[in-house]
């Protein structure tokens, strides 16, 4: 898919989540979509649900939250609260079009989907509380859309199952997020040699989805080897908000962008790659020079050759292959010898 080449395969590859940051007003909403375009991401991405698609209305014992963020609400009521209404669906990505900025949803039902593809949503993400939901991973892989799937408080058996069903039901570009489903995240929950494991065993992109508040760690993802990103993002200086104690505000999510892109930097090319600045220092690495004036024909020796800095001649690995070699040509004292002796005097070229 072009989709898939201009944007999943850019590195790295920035998600900002609304979630439930936009208290109910669309045009929070909408607001929010500008800031994360403002502030670098490189798409925007929703919740598609109702409560009635998420749970029953119940007050009983299994459906209360006892702890944690939303403590005190039961599901329904949380998730009645938290939605981003189907009827804001549309207009929210086609905001997002004027704003440049890509826009894309995590489905939480076939319901969800079905609305989806109605509106051209791009590509899919689920997840990790759906990541065993079956009828749902079918649904969105029968798309042949491109889908992003987060694994919090998944084991590898789980992932794997997941994965397979993906797979059959027809997805062909499958990116996972090393994720960790604790809200807010803190540093002692987190194993980023997960996404070395994650990568290896299933041979697809990695990417990381951060419900931390330490900027460091999506860094340290980065250099783990993720290269997708998704993070909450809420508006400059939001105090209320179901997600917004683990989100960016605004200007925050500007600096967790230039973390990211700063470890990116620091990694560098995909081969081995010095600086020329380097060159500058060669003065400080040995290499081969004469020492005393050398006349064509006259064989090189150890006194009259010699390993020492600065680094501008060929390497001493040549030394004891020049012993009793005749010089190609007159030199003169305190020279580099260079690469084109080599070849007049037989010896080849190594480094």
């Amino acid at each position: 898919m072009k989709l898939n080449n201009k944007y999943l395969n850019k590195k790295p590859f920035i998600i900002a989540e609304v979630s439930a940051n936009h208290n109910g007003k669309l045009e929070n909403a909408k607001k929010i979509i500008k800031l994360a375009k403002t502030y670098g991401a490189d798409a925007v991405k929703l919740q598609t649900y109702t409560p009635d698609t998420m749970t029953v209305r119940s007050n009983k014992k299994d459906f209360q939250i006892k702890r944690g963020l939303w403590k005190g609400f039961t599901l329904w009521d949380l998730y009645n609260k938290a939605q981003t209404p189907f009827e804001w669906q549309k207009e929210l990505f086609d905001y997002a079009k004027k704003q440049n900025i890509l826009c894309f949803s995590t489905p939480f039902d076939e319901s969800a989907v079905d609305l989806l593809e109605k509106i051209n949503c791009p590509f899919y993400k689920i997840s990790s509380f759906e990541m065993n939901h079956i009828p749902l991973i079918k649904k969105i892989a029968k798309t042949g859309k491109p889908i992003i799937i987060s694994t919090g408080t998944s084991f590898l058996n789980e992932i794997d199952v997941s994965y397979k069903a993906l797979k059959k039901y027809g997805a062909k570009n499958i990116t996972i997020l090393y994720c960790v489903s604790n809200y807010p995240s803190n540093e002692e929950d987190f194993n980023l040699n997960n996404i070395k494991i994650l990568k290896e065993r299933y041979k697809c992109r990695i990417g990381f989805s951060d419900h931390s508040n330490d900027n460091n760690i999506a860094y340290s993802a980065a250099l783990a080897g993720a290269e997708v990103f998704e993070k909450h993002i809420a508006m400059n200086n939001q105090k209320k908000g179901f997600d917004v104690k683990f989100s960016s505000k605004g200007k925050e999510f500007g600096k967790y962008v230039k973390a990211i892109k700063k470890s990116y930097r620091l990694l560098g090319k995909d081969f081995f790659h010095r600086n020329v600045k380097e060159n500058e220092n060669l003065k400080f690495k040995r290499s081969i020079y004469t020492v005393e004036d050398i006349k064509k024909g006259q064989k090189f020796n150890n006194h009259n050759i010699k390993v020492i800095r600065p680094g501008y001649g060929i390497n001493p690995l040549y030394y004891f292959e020049l012993m009793n070699k005749e010089s190609p040509f007159n030199l003169r004292k305190h020279e580099p010898l260079k690469k084109n002796l080599l070849k007049k005097v037989g010896i080849k070229f190594k480094i």
